[in-house]
């Protein structure tokens, strides 16, 4: 299990994702507001990333580094989601 700050910062906003993962590299999938976030991790040369849509939902990039305390801190400043029922 890969991306857990992330899936964390997500539960704690109630926001639904999905969690796959291929190669050893993590993918989250969810929507927030109506926008489709996308945060696939991958491996190249050495170098652990993400692409992710999650800063601007119209483009995506590449973070390297601490890209899981920087995509959660971000997601964690967003609007709690509401939970049906």
């Amino acid at each position: 299990m890969r991306l857990l700050k992330v899936q964390q910062a997500l539960k704690t906003k109630n926001i639904l994702f999905t969690y796959a993962e291929e190669d050893d590299c993590g993918s989250l999938d969810f929507q927030f507001r109506g926008l489709r976030y996308h945060v696939w991790e991958f491996f190249d040369d050495g170098l652990w990333g993400v692409e992710t849509n999650v800063k601007c939902a119209g483009r995506s990039e590449d973070i390297l580094g601490d890209y899981e305390t920087q995509i959660a801190d971000l997601i964690l400043t967003w609007p709690d989601m509401a939970i049906p029922g």
